[in-house]
């Protein structure tokens, strides 16, 4: 008889304002979303879950999370699209989050005055339906993929709890990322992003392999050449999930980027997967001229991630913007 394995009763890593450090309850989020009921089952250990290697079960756990925590009832993505980890990516709102209220007091700002950039908002739009229903902050999303923020435009219309938080721009040029995207008269508290991790199609499919062998699923069988592609559980585009050099050049064009811009942005910040990437982040920063960098550890389980941000403004002058722009 397989010994029942002990969880956690809280996910004790996770942002102690996450709403998702608790085990799924299934019961509750079949309530909230009755289609989630076919997805769930005793695991190996006898405990109800869902088939993580499964995109379809993936996507619906993310639709009863998004109902049953977040009120958002109307939610999907056009097929292959990336259907991220929730509580991964609400910890990256909250981290920001205490972030700005460094420079209130303590105080985090909430409400409409707080402008946020999403870089590479996605057709799931999931930095900004977080920080919307958690903070009440207005979102810009950009993104290469106009049918990427078709979806992210609907997903808001839809739903009278995001209803008018989120701009979307389209990026023509694929090598910009702020160009075009920060207007003249744009103020962003700060802007977010999660870079495309690999830095080729092959890369991206080695990932996903060792990700379903993590799962213990027998999606990832199989080596050599000609090896089919596995089926990704959490979707993507190749956008989404890869660019040439990988993670580290478009961070690294990110910072170049975003010096033009450094007056109308309280923060920059992004993921940085590959902690050995951090070097050379901090490199390019310090050649940029960044005033202030912070790096906020972030960790889900046994992943460790991180958020940059880097500022040009001195605390004093941070402190400035969060009193014009946040209080009265």
């Amino acid at each position: 008889m397989t010994p029942k394995k002990e969880f956690p009763a809280l996910k004790s890593s996770l942002h102690p304002r996450n709403p998702h450090r608790g085990r799924y309850d299934f019961p509750a989020l079949i309530a909230s979303c009755p289609d989630l009921a076919p997805f769930v089952a005793p695991n190996a250990y006898g405990d109800e879950s869902v088939d993580f290697a499964d995109p379809a079960a993936v996507k619906m756990l993310n639709r009863a999370l998004l109902s049953h925590f977040y009120g958002i009832k109307e939610w999907g993505l056009p097929e292959g699209y990336l259907c991220p980890p929730i509580p991964g990516r609400a910890d990256y709102i909250h981290t920001m989050a205490d972030l700005l209220a460094s420079s209130n007091k303590g105080v985090i700002p909430r409400g409409a005055a707080v402008q946020v950039l999403d870089v590479g908002v996605g057709a799931n739009a999931i930095y900004p339906m977080l920080g919307k229903v958690a903070y009440g902050w207005q979102f810009v999303g950009c993104d290469i993929d106009d049918l990427a923020l078709d979806n992210a435009y609907e997903i808001f219309e839809r739903n009278e709890v995001l209803k008018d938080g989120l701009i979307c721009r389209y990026q023509a040029n694929a090598e910009n990322i702020f160009e075009e995207m920060i207007k003249p008269a744009d103020l962003f508290e700060f802007t977010l992003c999660n870079p495309p991790f690999h830095s080729s199609a092959a890369d991206a499919a080695g990932g996903t392999r060792r990700k379903l062998r993590s799962l213990g699923t027998g999606h990832a069988k199989g080596k050599g050449k000609g090896l089919p592609p596995p089926v990704l559980n959490f979707g993507g585009q190749s956008s989404e999930l890869w660019c040439e050099g990988g993670e580290m050049r478009f961070v690294r064009s990110m910072i170049s980027q975003s010096r033009p811009f450094r007056q109308q942005c309280l923060w920059f910040s992004t993921l940085v997967s590959k902690q050995d990437n951090l070097p050379l982040v901090y490199q390019a920063l310090e050649r940029i001229g960044a005033v202030q960098v912070k790096t906020l550890d972030m960790a889900q389980g046994n992943k460790i991630s991180r958020v940059v941000a880097w500022s040009y403004f001195t605390e004093a002058e941070q402190k400035v913007w969060a009193k014009s722009r946040w209080r009265g």
